[in-house]
């Protein structure tokens, strides 16, 4: 029995194959046709094995991609609004059977078996449109959709060593049990924290019995910092949290930048690692001008609560109020924006680059010195 929030559609699914199976399966991968996995399949790879993908235990086959895209749910019903797939080249798909077995491999290593259910032409411009609302392919998410393979293979996984050091939604179950969590608050970021997010983590952390930090280390867009420093960044920060309250851990999943879609996505993603209240910001998982401010907040309402048992916390953008003195947003400050402290991210950078200190007020030093010392090692190079 456990108080926490249950998993999506029931139980955490695992697909890790048992060390005492691992050498022979691998030496049945030898016989077997290989597909080689992108960085992105290696996370999406990760999170179905682990139960962070749950209900999910391979890749969508073709009555799944196309219940996910036109309905935002699962043939079975599940909501699910982001449809995982593998691709491939005509070629490769060619040599693959429905009910045989293929190889998964990274950078030629074999880290996975996957037994073939369908193959699939793949409608790249009618995901692209479903999902990220545009075709444009200046659009990070619809680019790489566009550049992936013509077909698309659906079958179980059977995972053979992890990629990742980050631990399962199990690990982080059993820990939340041990610190007799129960309502657990979510947080996530691909961007280095500052005193905005911190104003958003101490807001749900008052109606919580502890604080998930759980960033993104998979793939983003390529002027995202590395994940090596955002992990510095949060570390520097959660100094000023108890310790007994807060955790921090890395979730091995790739950036799509589909907005609200990804935002319900992220969610579920959470719900399956334990925690029951999700901080969904001023357009989450978004990227230029491609979605509304609040769309990915305005998602949720198309799901009831049978569908998503994981509750949003709704907020809107955090930042320094010269007049109030403080961390505020537009709810809370009836000041106007000439008062506020905002710097987009180029502002950032050419500070930290031309060696100049970020305002206190907008990010904490400790913050301001792991980013700073990325920015000069980078325009050195």
């Amino acid at each position: 029995m456990t108080n926490l929030i249950r998993p999506h559609g029931g139980s955490l699914v695992s697909r890790i194959v048992p060390s005492e199976n691992v050498q022979e399966l691998r030496r049945r991968a030898l016989t077997l046709p290989t597909l080689e996995l992108t960085r992105r399949e290696l996370c999406d790879l990760e999170l179905i094995a682990t139960g962070g993908f749950s209900p999910l235990d391979g890749f969508l086959n073709r009555e799944d991609f196309v219940a996910v895209v036109e309905r935002k749910r699962l043939a079975r019903g599940f909501a699910w609004t982001i449809p995982v797939t593998l691709s491939t080249s005509r070629e490769k798909a060619s040599a693959l059977r429905e009910g045989k077995y293929a190889a998964l491999a990274k950078d030629g290593r074999v880290v996975a078996l996957l037994e073939v259910g369908d193959r699939y032409e793949y409608p790249r411009e009618a995901e692209a449109k479903a999902v990220y609302g545009t075709v444009d392919p200046s659009h990070p998410g619809v680019r790489a959709t566009l550049e992936r393979g013509d077909v698309l293979v659906g079958g179980v996984v059977s995972l053979l060593e992890r990629s990742f050091e980050a631990p399962t939604p199990a690990e982080l179950r059993a820990d939340f049990e041990r610190r007799g969590w129960r309502r657990v608050a979510g947080f996530q970021t691909r961007n280095p924290i500052h005193r905005a997010h911190e104003y958003l983590l101490r807001v749900a952390l008052e109606g919580a019995d502890g604080l998930l930090v759980h960033p993104l280390v998979g793939d983003t867009k390529d002027d995202d910092l590395p994940a090596d420093v955002r992990m510095r960044a949060y570390v520097a920060l959660l100094k000023y949290f108890p310790t007994d309250r807060v955790l921090l851990a890395p979730l091995p999943a790739a950036m799509r930048y589909a907005g609200p879609r990804e935002a319900v996505h992220h969610a579920i993603v959470r719900q399956n690692h334990g925690v029951s209240h999700f901080i969904v910001g001023r357009d989450h998982a978004g990227v230029g001008k491609f979605y509304g401010p609040f769309d990915a907040q305005k998602i949720f309402d198309e799901f009831t609560a049978d569908e998503l048992a994981i509750e949003i916390l709704r907020f809107d953008a955090a930042f320094h109020c010269v007049k109030c003195g403080s961390v505020a947003s537009p709810k809370t400050c009836p000041h106007g924006a000439e008062d506020r402290l905002t710097l987009s991210g180029t502002q950032v950078r050419q500070l930290l680059v031309d060696g100049k200190d970020l305002p206190a007020e907008f990010t904490r030093p400790e913050v301001a010195a792991v980013l700073r010392e990325h920015m000069l090692c980078t325009s050195t190079r």
